[in-house]
């Protein structure tokens, strides 16, 4: 058994409102040091049978690119790990 974390962000080109206003909130709490906030996402998904990690590997891409993210406006890294 397997558990993949995937980690979704907006890509630097997409504007973030929901991490502008985030970054709003943290000044007017008096965290001024705070530059940048940029918000996303992650999903965990646990894969269970008769796999390798490299053929899990390659359907959490297929995931990815299925249904998971939106590569127009998305990027992602994930990482596996095994489970005893």
């Amino acid at each position: 058994m397997y558990r993949a974390k995937v980690y979704v962000t907006l890509r630097e080109s997409i504007l973030d409102p929901q991490g502008a206003a985030v970054k709003g909130g943290l000044h007017k709490l008096g965290f001024g040091e705070v530059d940048g906030v940029r918000i996303g996402k992650m999903i965990e998904l646990r894969i269970n049978g008769n796999i390798t990690k490299m053929d899990v590997d390659v359907r959490i891409r297929e995931m990815c690119e299925s249904l998971l993210v939106n590569e127009v406006m998305e990027d992602y890294v994930y990482e596996i790990e095994e489970l005893s």
